[in-house]
């Protein structure tokens, strides 16, 4: 080998290490989550994969052994950050353990195909959503949610289940807006009475529910976050109802919920407006119930599903059944009432075609 291949090799090894060590120290001085500095970083400066999501490839253990190396040959400007020392202590070292800067899916036998990947860890079980790029909900999402749902109650040993993304960059951006517009009214009417009927099986059961959310969660993703009995947010979390942009109204139960757990004036606001607010905003609107760093989201997520899971399941049921009392299926109906309205009206193929064609809807009020 050449010295010019050493020294190229050794400049590329120098040039990864250190980009990770910036980013970790902007990540630990709070100037921006690690989903926006991986983004930054792919967008910006052309590195891909980016610093976080290359070192989970790499193994995190390994990663740190090399700045060790490197920080008693080429300076303190190589010193292991912080949190990357913790993440390998806790034994989160990437892809292979299932979790490092980001979580990864690791589904059981059966579930390594589709958009939704069951993952059971005892008598927590973790609902991975996966279909790219955005996670929207379609009629094959929707039918793998059934599915992993069905799965989980007929198993009878699962307490509690954690909705969660396998994509790092986002919980999920809505529903699918194009295969509903491909959909005659009989199959988008099936559609909709079973994603509403999955929903109010949930909020029924005794199997607790927790959406971990890691970004966006917008339109139909937000309504399955909100049909959870609890919502754990990353710092970079963002939640929405966009549909009005659309000319049509939320389909999954957001005119029900939402104001439920945020109040009518907050609710009636969102809805309206469509604009998205901030973890930190959906913590002090009632939406989220906790907030935690990016890297901490799963292990908050698991740890309150765990401690759900060891309470009476009788009792577990019971709460949530009276809690979900039957006024919630009186607004269901109206509000599948009046999305059936606004979803066949002239302003509704006009926002959703400005939409796929990415032009600004010209709404006629009709």
């Amino acid at each position: 080998m050449s010295t010019v291949e050493i020294d190229g090799a050794e400049l590329v090894e120098r040039f990864t290490l250190k980009a990770l060590v910036e980013s970790c120290l902007v990540l630990e001085e709070g100037v921006a989550s690690m989903k926006d500095i991986d983004l930054g970083m792919m967008a910006g400066a052309g590195i891909i994969p980016p610093p976080f999501a290359r070192a989970d490839q790499t193994g995190l253990d390994v990663v740190l052994e090399r700045l060790e190396r490197a920080h008693a040959e080429w300076g303190e400007s190589f010193e292991p950050p912080t949190v990357l020392r913790r993440l390998v202590a806790q034994g989160r070292l990437g892809t292979k353990a299932g979790q490092g800067f980001f979580p990864y899916a690791r589904p059981d036998t059966g579930w390594e195909e589709g958009p939704v990947k069951l993952e059971t860890r005892g008598e927590v079980a973790i609902a991975w959503l996966d279909r790219p790029p955005a996670n929207s909900i379609s009629p094959d999402v929707v039918r793998a949610l059934a599915k992993a749902w069905g799965a989980v109650t007929d198993a009878g040993d699962v307490h509690a289940l954690v909705f969660a993304s396998a994509n790092p960059m986002l919980f999920c951006a809505g529903a699918d807006i194009k295969a509903f517009t491909q959909m005659d009214a009989d199959a988008g009417r099936e559609l909709l009475e079973q994603m509403h009927g999955l929903l109010r099986e949930m909020e029924r059961s005794r199997i607790a529910t927790i959406a971990a959310v890691n970004a966006l969660a917008f339109g139909g993703g937000c309504e399955l976050a909100m049909a959870c009995d609890l919502r754990i947010a990353a710092e970079s979390a963002v939640f929405g109802q966009p549909e009005i942009s659309l000319g049509i109204i939320p389909g999954f139960g957001g005119t029900q919920r939402l104001p439920r757990l945020v109040g009518e004036a907050r609710a009636l606001e969102m809805n309206l407006t469509g604009e998205p607010i901030s973890a930190e905003q959906a913590e002090a609107y009632g939406l989220a119930n906790r907030v935690v760093p990016d890297h901490e989201l799963l292990d908050t997520a698991l740890a309150w599903a765990r401690k759900l899971a060891g309470q009476a399941p009788l009792a577990v049921e019971q709460i949530k059944r009276v809690s979900a009392a039957g006024d919630l299926d009186a607004g269901i109906e109206a509000e599948k009432e009046g999305f059936a309205a606004v979803f066949s009206s002239e302003d509704a193929r006009e926002g959703i075609g400005a939409f796929l064609q990415k032009r600004t809807p010209k709404f006629r009020g009709r």
